[in-house]
């Protein structure tokens, strides 16, 4: 299992969540809500790696290219804690603010196998 660089992202950084669940509406206004599957709570991080040498970006994009490619999740602890997940990125882009400095924004969606 491949593992994201010790590439660190910048701040700020955002977390979403979007929780599986099931709604039936009822009468007058009630609703039952009930969850969906085990893993019912990912999350999604997006990300942005400001100001980097051109190595470091080359190496981020080089890895993500690869996950893509090989269509494998990879392994990342998040910045608020110190477990590992498992992630994949679905898109990401790249930018050059200046000669030698680049941003990459990325966003990163938990997923579960095993």
């Amino acid at each position: 299992m491949a593992t994201f660089p010790s590439i660190s992202p910048s701040f700020s950084i955002t977390k979403s969540s979007s929780p599986k669940t099931r709604i039936s509406s009822l009468g007058d206004g009630y609703e039952e809500r009930v969850t969906i599957g085990l893993n019912q709570n990912p999350k999604k991080w997006d990300l942005q790696f400001n100001y980097l040498t051109t190595t470091n970006a080359d190496t981020i994009e080089l890895f993500l290219d690869a996950r893509a490619k090989d269509g494998a999740s990879f392994d990342w602890t998040p910045p608020d804690t110190t477990i590992s997940y498992k992630w994949v990125c679905d898109s990401w882009q790249k930018e050059i603010p200046y000669p030698n400095r680049v941003n990459i924004m990325a966003s990163f969606r938990q997923v579960f196998q095993a």
